[in-house]
């Protein structure tokens, strides 16, 4: 597949919703295919039947069905929020600080939002005109997480889109040897990353999504078996290690890529080995749209997409990329090689400082992941205001002590860093996308003593 999204005959600065020959199969759901033509059809009629409004929440469970969503909303004028959980409180306080806000979903919810509107089960075509709009149109408001105050809100157009997605296939086609790959998710399309990737990519180029959304590993290999070859897995390190430690067989898969979640060296290693395809892990934001890419199982660093480059600042760095209208600060801080790859060294609010010596959280997390027979885990800061603030992990694993665990981190991390506790549990609280709220943690953890950690 070509890097350069392809141009279809329109006036300038205009772009359709799905894009190349009409008889294309862009997507495979409910055990039939769809083809392009049927797609414009269908966000032809559906656009015709929206309630009238200036922003729409998308629900939908099928992948497929978000996307003619989606591209409805577009051509009706309207613009998709993206709230950053779909937790109901969440997406009910996103609806009620934008003007004119409905939901649109493909099925009953057990809470419903205000202003709910279900698709029909049975999805209209109407004839008409290519459905298409401005490349400089607002298609999608995204918002962050809010976990120090009100989530903040980041407009994206279609001209944006169009120019992420041309960078992201650039750096990952060779995965795919020139053909059109077939897209199977595990992640929720309402996340930047599950919009990335498996939303835009098939609708902005010959790719072809798979409608599902699959969980357990056994459903997993079936969505797989169901697309054609090329296969990439858009996925987490949670969904990748369940595939792993499962024992099923999978067809064969020509990629993997993983974001929302530290991904450990040994993972990528071993899916790599049991499943063949790259594992490439992503790094984006709410903020910049995926922005860089590495093969864990072989690299540390990472790679910039074409035209993308990082400035380091002191509380943070700032991203530069062609479809960013300007440099974008997040508070990831980066060492930046001379050839533009770079290497994440923490967030600004995840530094630590004991004894006169500095490490982050996400990198002692790291080292915890990479801890033999550990399955998941997580360091955590406790609040303890006027004190030295104490470090405890949070660890599922089977079969391990707190002195088995004690003793693998003694041999990668300084000793002042050693969490003071540590507390198995069944599972994390991950949400949809393997995010972990402090929150849940703090919750988790409970009121939990200090003694220990020697």
């Amino acid at each position: 597949m070509s890097a350069v999204i392809e141009a279809d005959l329109r006036p300038a600065g205009r772009c359709a919703l799905g894009t190349g020959p009409l008889d294309r199969i862009i997507a495979h759901t409910d055990g039939r295919t769809v083809s392009l033509r049927s797609f414009h059809a269908q966000v032809r009629a559906l656009a015709g039947q929206l309630p009238a409004g200036q922003h729409a929440v998308n629900l939908c469970e099928d992948r497929y069905r978000f996307m003619v969503a989606f591209c409805a909303v577009a051509l009706r004028g309207q613009v998709t929020l993206l709230p950053p959980s779909r937790a109901p409180a969440v997406v009910q306080g996103v609806m009620e600080r934008q003007p004119a806000t409905y939901a649109i979903g493909d099925g009953p919810l057990d809470t419903e939002p205000a202003h709910y509107w279900r698709m029909p089960d049975t999805l209209d075509e109407a004839d008409g005109e290519l459905p298409q709009i401005a490349d400089d149109v607002t298609v999608a408001i995204a918002f962050t997480s809010g976990s120090t105050g009100t989530p903040k809100a980041f407009p994206k157009t279609l001209g944006q889109f169009r120019t992420s997605t041309a960078q992201l296939v650039a750096a990952m086609s060779d995965l795919w040897g020139g053909r059109a790959p077939s897209i199977v998710a595990t992640v929720p399309a309402q996340h930047m990353f599950g919009l990335e990737q498996s939303i835009l990519v098939p609708l902005l180029t010959d790719a072809t999504l798979h409608g599902g959304r699959p969980f357990f590993p056994q459903d997993v290999a079936r969505a797989l078996a169901e697309v054609p070859s090329p296969r990439m897995l858009i996925s987490t390190p949670m969904h990748l290690r369940a595939l792993v430690e499962s024992g099923i067989a999978l067809p064969r898969i020509a990629g993997w890529v993983s974001a929302t979640a530290p991904l450990e060296q040994g993972l990528a290693q071993a899916a790599e080995v049991r499943f063949g395809g790259q594992v490439r892990e992503i790094f984006g934001s709410t903020e910049t749209c995926i922005f860089a890419t590495r093969r864990t199982a072989w690299d540390a660093a990472w790679t910039p997409l074409p035209g993308v480059s990082v400035q380091p600042q002191p509380d943070g760095c700032l991203i530069h990329a062609p479809h960013l209208p300007q440099p974008v600060a997040l508070a990831d801080l980066m060492e930046v090689e001379a050839d533009g790859r770079f290497h994440l060294r923490g967030r600004q609010a995840d530094l630590l400082e004991i004894a006169g010596k500095r490490a982050s959280l996400g990198d002692l997390t790291r080292r915890l992941l990479a801890v033999p027979g550990v399955r998941d885990g997580v360091m955590v800061q406790l609040d303890s205001p006027g004190k030295v603030r104490r470090i405890v992990a949070l660890v599922v694993a089977m079969g391990l002590s707190e002195g088995d665990v004690l003793s693998s981190l003694r041999e990668a991390m300084d000793p002042v860093f050693l969490p003071r506790r540590i507390r198995f549990v069944d599972t994390l609280p991950r949400t949809d996308t393997g995010k972990l709220p402090r929150v849940d943690l703090l919750r988790l953890l409970g009121d939990m003593d200090m003694p220990r950690a020697t």
